[in-house]
């Protein structure tokens, strides 16, 4: 055999070659770059374990929201079954402001942005309920432009709420009186959970990069719940 039917060979060799190379790298290196967001709150190691590529793996037990039952401004009752299969994107506000919120104006925007988009529901939560009434929660949702269903605003016994924002989100919230006045007191932020009720990011509602980041976070989770999904988990 010449050379030159010897380099032939070799030069076929490698462009057949080439694009399995190729799929390999993709298949393989592309899945490790993948980075899923965080899980926040308290965790425990289970006693159980699941398989990743024939290695057995601990479970972990993670902080998830528990479950509430309130109501929006369509007065409609609202518990975690409303939300089964969703991504959520919460924040704290009340009604009795100056003006709309800068953080409902953002929501407003994010609302907009996955309007078409089933698998994420955003949720505020009046930490004003004595005042914030589903009546008043009706005329503040008219002025926001918020369909019930797609960006809920609830309320409901003042205790549950509390309870929900600051166990269950972890974040804080309260009341203070000032010279008479009743004064509230919150973080100012967005909340992002996973279809399983998992905290997966916190944003501050004045920072425009928290809330880019929050932008670009949904889509990762939006591509990780798919991810999930195509796995079977």
């Amino acid at each position: 055999m010449s050379s030159s039917q010897i380099k032939k060979i070799l030069i076929l060799v490698t462009i057949l070659a080439v694009p399995g190379f190729l799929y390999y790298l993709l298949q393989e290196k592309g899945k490790n770059r993948y980075k899923p967001l965080p899980i926040f709150g308290p965790k425990v190691v289970a006693s159980t374990f699941h398989s990743v590529k024939g290695k057995q793996i601990p479970d972990t037990i993670y902080h998830f929201v528990p479950d509430f039952k309130l109501v929006n401004q369509n007065a409609d009752s609202i518990s975690w079954k409303n939300y089964e299969g969703k991504i959520l994107v919460m924040n704290l506000f009340y009604t009795n402001a100056d003006a709309v919120s800068f953080a409902n104006k953002a929501m407003k925007a994010f609302e907009s942005t996955y309007d078409h988009n089933k698998t994420v529901s955003f949720v505020g939560l009046t930490i004003d309920p004595r005042r914030d009434t589903p009546d008043v929660l009706s005329k503040y949702a008219g002025t926001l432009g918020a369909k019930a269903g797609k960006w809920d605003l609830l309320t409901g016994d003042s205790t549950a709420i509390y309870s929900l924002v600051n166990k269950g989100l972890s974040i804080d919230a309260h009341q203070e009186v000032q010279n008479g006045e009743r004064k509230f007191v919150y973080s100012n932020m967005f909340v992002l959970l996973d279809p399983q009720r998992r905290i997966r990011g916190y944003y501050p509602a004045s920072s425009q990069e928290a809330l880019s980041q929050l932008n670009d976070e949904i889509k990762v989770l939006i591509t990780e719940e798919l991810r999930n999904n195509n796995d079977g988990r």
